[in-house]
């Protein structure tokens, strides 16, 4: 697990960016897993600063986004779909098409849990799967407990993530109780992962993924078990890790 440690959030959005763009250039029609939230929106905007200024072509590029809210439309500003439309998307030169999350809205939400992870493996892996990691360790929706070996799945939201999220929609009572996400494994299938953490929020959780050991409990220690993970992180995050 390498650790690159940055000065503050523009730094970590820079350095992120610039990873992601090296590699999308050496690498045309690779397979990007991508994530929601606010903490990536800074590399989506360097992504698209980029694009513009320097020509990074995204045309042959396929993106597989981790997790969806269940009953949000994509056109609901707060379903995921919407978001990145918004905050990447529509700024760069990828078809729509190209670009995929699960339907939150589909009639049969466990068959859509399969076709997604039928997806995942038709595409022969994901070639770099940025991640954020949340309070209580869950990447993507995989809250405490979900089992290292799962699947794309529904996952119930922890009252913690809803509080989280709550910040984008009018209250706590509008963010969904429900979730499909990549499993734990269909995560670690990818073959090279990012993970991003900003602010003093996060230290605890990048402590316990740094030092401690895999545990269910803990779902982004699975981490440990991926031989090809890193971290970018700024001061504030990073300030309960002393040996990086």
């Amino acid at each position: 697990m390498k650790i690159i440690r940055t000065a503050h959030y523009e730094d970590l959005s820079h350095k992120a960016a610039q990873l992601m763009i090296e590699k999308i250039r050496s690498n045309p029609d690779m397979t990007l897993g991508l994530a929601t939230g606010s903490t990536p929106k800074g590399v989506y905007a360097e992504l698209i600063k980029d694009h513009l200024e320097n020509g990074t072509s995204y045309e042959k590029i396929t993106t597989i986004n981790l997790d969806e809210y269940i009953g949000l439309p994509s056109s609901d500003p707060n379903s995921y779909r919407y978001f990145m439309n918004s905050e990447l998307f529509n700024h760069l030169n990828i078809p729509l098409e190209n670009t995929n999350l699960p339907n939150g809205t589909a009639d049969d939400i466990n068959q859509e849990c399969m076709r997604y992870e039928q997806l995942i493996k038709d595409l022969v892996d994901i070639d770099l799967q940025l991640l954020g990691i949340g309070r209580n360790g869950h990447i993507g929706f995989n809250e405490p407990g979900t089992s290292f070996k799962s699947r794309t799945h529904v996952v119930k939201l922890a009252e913690s993530t809803r509080k989280a999220n709550a910040r984008f929609f009018e209250s706590t009572d509008e963010v969904p109780t429900h979730a499909i996400t990549m499993g734990i494994a269909s995560i670690l299938d990818s073959r090279e992962i990012v993970l991003l953490a900003s602010g003093t929020a996060k230290a605890e959780a990048i402590r316990r993924l740094v030092n401690g050991e895999p545990d269910e409990q803990f779902p982004a220690s699975a981490l440990k078990l991926h031989p090809n993970v890193t971290i970018i992180a700024d001061e504030e995050a990073l300030r309960l890790v002393q040996d990086y």
